[in-house]
């Protein structure tokens, strides 16, 4: 699957989530799937944790947080030091 098409399974829409992205057709917040990720959830049990999510579209979620980094950066500092 292309970037563009992963892209395309996430949705941004001011009447949504308060215009947050999320994954198309859900309520689903791209940056919680990322969090879960970033504690070490797997995808798959991303998927299980969300009934009618598919892999795609947490590999969506992944894609679009690359789009997001390559745009902005943030300075984390000595966070957590």
């Amino acid at each position: 699957m292309s970037r563009a098409d992963l892209l395309a399974r996430i949705s941004i829409d001011p009447r949504v989530c308060f215009g947050k992205p999320c994954i198309r057709g859900h309520r689903i917040w791209v940056a919680r799937i990322l969090d879960l990720l970033a504690e070490g959830t797997s995808v798959d049990d991303v998927v299980a944790e969300f009934p009618g999510i598919e892999r795609e579209d947490v590999l969506a979620c992944i894609a679009y947080g690359a789009e997001m980094s390559r745009d902005r950066s943030w300075d984390v500092g000595s966070a957590g030091r």
